[in-house]
């Protein structure tokens, strides 16, 4: 986590985001008090700015990458049905994490752009990328291509998973991806998939993954489109494009201090779009950040 914090909220871009007339009233940004060093809410219909946070700050997006991912290998129209295999150059030489696909484990290119959206599934992503025309060095050059198609000035990629922190971007470049990322039905759908089982070849084994994003599997968001994600240089990251107070918006939350944090942040957007009023944050959350923000000063 790069981003230097010198007040919890002093960084807030408030001046330049003007308030915002709904049915419960004139929004006050003053009001939204988030945990989250970078955040931007937009509106989708009309690119309206409601609420900045940070949002030109560059950082690692960890997995929000496989959103990209699964754009360029969409855009290969390469058969869904091929059976992809997880192979040695799947395995995470990076963070060491772990996975239930293993070696040799056979999966349709469908089931596997649905695991690495719905469960974040690295080695599924990784495959995806490594069975992409050109292999996983065309894929990647690919991201960065369609990266600056969509104005991602400020962005770069640099793996498929999103596990090198080199994979970097700002709230308002991805505000770009989220927004073509919704074009594309299949990653609607598989991103919002709260549950789904999969029998894996060629033993057949049957496995159970879920969605990263409590706020998916609680059912009671009207949600579109989402990806979280997680590493440490990153922190615990959340984009998604949701109906919140009858009105499609655009949330990107990142490099967030704590499991829940931009669960509770993202709770306090849509208490704060739909009331125009504040919700608590944490206690315990704005303490260890300041207490985080006053050991990187000294």
């Amino acid at each position: 986590m790069k981003i230097i914090l010198t007040a919890v909220f002093a960084t807030l871009s408030l001046a330049a985001v003007p308030t915002l007339a709904t049915g419960t009233g004139t929004l006050d940004p003053a009001k939204l008090r988030l945990a989250s060093a970078n955040a931007l809410i937009i509106g989708a219909g009309d690119d309206a700015p409601i609420y900045a946070k940070n949002a030109e700050s560059v950082t690692p997006i960890a997995s929000i990458t496989k959103l990209m991912t699964a754009m360029v290998v969409l855009d290969a129209k390469q058969p869904l049905d091929e059976l992809l295999t997880i192979d040695m150059g799947d395995l995470d030489m990076i963070k060491g994490s772990h996975s239930r696909l293993r070696l040799g484990a056979e999966l349709s290119r469908k089931e596997m752009l649905r695991l690495a959206l719905m469960s974040s599934e690295n080695r599924a992503a990784s495959s995806l990328c490594r069975y992409y025309p050109g292999g996983t060095d065309a894929c990647v050059a690919a991201m960065n291509v369609k990266a600056a198609k969509l104005g991602m000035a400020a962005s770069h990629f640099n793996d498929p998973t999103g596990l090198s922190s080199d994979n970097m971007s700002t709230a308002k470049d991805l505000v770009k991806m989220v927004k073509a990322a919704s074009e594309y039905p299949l990653i609607r759908e598989f991103s919002t998939t709260p549950e789904h089982f999969v029998d894996v070849a060629p033993t057949g084994r049957s496995l159970a993954f879920r969605n990263t994003n409590a706020l998916v599997r609680g059912g009671s968001w009207d949600i579109q489109l989402q990806k979280t994600g997680f590493i440490r240089e990153a922190g615990r990251c959340l984009v998604m494009m949701a109906n919140v107070a009858s009105k499609p918006v655009v949330i990107v939350l990142l490099d967030s201090i704590g499991q829940m944090t931009r669960i509770g942040d993202a709770n306090r957007i849509r208490h704060w779009l739909e009331t125009g009023e504040s919700m608590p944050v944490i206690q315990k959350v704005l303490h260890k950040k300041r207490v985080i923000a006053s050991k990187r000063r000294s």
